[in-house]
């Protein structure tokens, strides 16, 4: 079937780092990171990395460029290192409709992928925890819980197709894993789901 790519999804702080991590430890799949490639862009104009610089200037491409410009460049990075092994590749995080489309655009027809988008979700007061007290990247450094759900909010549906739309992005997905027990819990369901996308 080619390569598999992998789109990752969801809410903030639901889990989508750990999905990755675990894809790729166990199966070996190549990582692009939305964040990562953000933040040298935000790094590169001198602003502050936090939610409101990604969310600033993720918005300001999508409109200069189109809706799916962020994963256009990430899907070039992931084709550039295509071994034509089959080896997967991850992109993380999609939150737009437009990538959505674009992914799949991808992997269907006669192309040599096959893409398949996963969504993670979990309990709100869980996935602020997570956020603040474990992963404690520079977005959520102080962050109360208000302003978390508030910035949840902001995110979660526009109409406008060059903006975030995660409950449109989550509605689009082949599976969403629920995240509310362990790490060891979250890799199983992780691997259970990835059987049904590559079949034996």
């Amino acid at each position: 079937m080619g390569r598999l790519i992998v789109g990752i999804t969801g809410t903030l702080g639901a889990g989508k780092g750990a999905v990755v991590d675990h894809l790729v430890r166990a199966h070996g799949f190549a990582h692009f990171s939305v964040r990562a490639w953000l933040t040298n862009i935000i790094a590169e104009r001198g602003l502050r990395v936090d939610r409101d610089s990604m969310t600033h200037v993720a918005n300001e491409l999508r409109a200069a460029h189109g809706p799916a410009y962020i994963v256009e460049q990430l899907l070039a990075h992931a084709a550039a290192e295509d071994t034509g092994a089959g080896g997967g590749a991850i992109i993380e995080s999609v939150r737009s409709v437009g990538e959505v489309e674009r992914l799949r655009a991808a992997g269907g027809g006669g192309a040599r992928h096959t893409f398949a988008l996963l969504a993670v979700d979990a309990d709100s007061a869980l996935r602020y925890d997570r956020a603040v007290n474990i992963r404690k990247s520079e977005t959520d450094i102080g962050l109360s819980f208000e302003r978390f759900l508030a910035d949840e909010a902001r995110e979660m549906n526009n109409a406008d197709p060059h903006k975030q739309n995660l409950k449109g992005c989550i509605g689009m997905a082949d599976a969403t894993l629920l995240n509310n027990g362990s790490f060891e819990d979250l890799q199983r369901e992780t691997d259970r789901v990835l059987r049904g996308l590559v079949p034996s």
